[in-house]
């Protein structure tokens, strides 16, 4: 999949995109899914501008239903990431239970685990920054729950590679899946591999029955752990020349929206911070794309380097990312501005969402 960075294409894959087909075959790695999660990670575009193309479209909540919940996920952990703060890469919960590894499975970076549709994904994924939902899923139940790792190495290797590696969308769906952010681990078998992946594969290591794959023992084949390589290369950069008389506009690598005051002169900075970075590394294809969709706001400057190193009271939409910055705060977009309360499930979040869009 193409995942191009212009923001009239963009837009054209949001105005091409047919909800009610997603809705019945989303699940399926062919399926009809909307491939816009690497420029909504990024905010190149943001959920409320999706929804409003869509109602420009005639397409309301009742045929976008199963779409928008799957937007108001990301909104989900997006809201936990602001209210937890760093508190959503250690388990939530509880501690993850059964771990017998560190690291990563071998067979994993070498996609070679034996799990075939997985493997074929595995084997491209460091080229093409991509993986759909349910293959993220698989990975995690076969990684964590199958292998006895622990989340946060494999999740810290998945992120650094997807075009769309959102921190708390990516921290927060392994644990999700791993059980420290809901009530069970996430088990997938053979029979369900093969149905949403158009596969035939028979006598793997999950060919069980559900009920019986947390009774065995850890194949084989994932039990060489090793420690994944996640270098980071900085992006060129130079200091920025910022005219006197007009506001700084901020843009981080999460709120690249191209709109965000538009219409108005000023100095434009994305700001790469290094320390950031240093926690949290992204493949230089990720930089690039981040680098592309960035040339999509004019006069738009790149500094690598920390916000205070600058000395501007910028503007800048508000993210848990800057949560540091100093400057004119403006508020997130969101589909629910102004819903009250800390959600401890995404249906309890739902449930008063939906009522309030509809």
């Amino acid at each position: 999949m193409n995942f191009p960075t212009n923001l009239s294409d963009v837009y054209e894959r949001i105005d091409q995109f047919d909800p009610e087909l997603y809705a019945r075959t989303r699940n399926f790695v062919k399926g009809g899914v909307s491939y816009l999660s690497p420029y909504l990670s990024r905010g190149f575009i943001t959920v409320p501008q999706v929804v409003k193309r869509l109602k420009d479209r005639g397409i309301g909540l009742e045929q976008a239903e199963k779409f928008i919940q799957e937007l108001a996920w990301r909104e989900f952990y997006t809201r936990t990431w602001f209210q937890k703060g760093d508190g959503i890469f250690e388990d939530i919960r509880h501690p993850q239970e059964g771990v017998l590894y560190s690291g990563m499975p071998a067979a994993v970076l070498d996609a070679n685990t034996g799990i075939k549709a997985l493997d074929s994904h595995l084997g491209t994924f460091s080229v093409s920054g991509y993986l759909h939902n349910h293959l993220r899923m698989y990975l995690a139940a076969i990684t964590c729950n199958v292998g006895k790792y622990h989340w946060k190495a494999p999740a810290s290797w998945l992120y650094y590679h997807l075009l769309d590696g959102d921190l708390a969308s990516n921290a927060l769906s392994w644990q999700w899946c791993v059980g420290t952010f809901s009530n069970k681990q996430y088990y997938v078998n053979q029979v369900n591999v093969n149905t949403y992946t158009g596969t035939g594969q028979r006598d793997t290591f999950l060919d069980f029955d559900y009920e019986d794959l947390p009774l065995q023992a850890v194949p084989e084949v994932l039990r060489s752990s090793v420690e994944a390589e996640l270098a980071f290369t900085a992006p060129p950069t130079k200091t920025p020349v910022l005219q006197e008389g007009v506001p700084t506009f901020i843009y981080t690598h999460y709120t690249l929206d191209p709109t965000f005051h538009e219409s108005e002169a000023g100095n434009r900075i994305l700001v790469l911070e290094p320390s950031h970075f240093a926690k949290y590394p992204m493949a230089p294809k990720t930089i690039q794309f981040i680098l592309d969709l960035a040339a999509n706001i004019p006069g738009i400057q790149v500094f690598y380097g920390e916000y205070a190193e600058l000395n501007v009271k910028g503007i800048f939409r508000d993210h848990p990312i800057n949560a540091h910055f100093q400057g004119i705060r403006e508020e997130h977009p969101s589909l629910a501005p102004g819903l009250p309360g800390e959600f401890n499930s995404f249906f309890s979040f739902w449930n008063k969402l939906s009522k309030q869009l509809r």
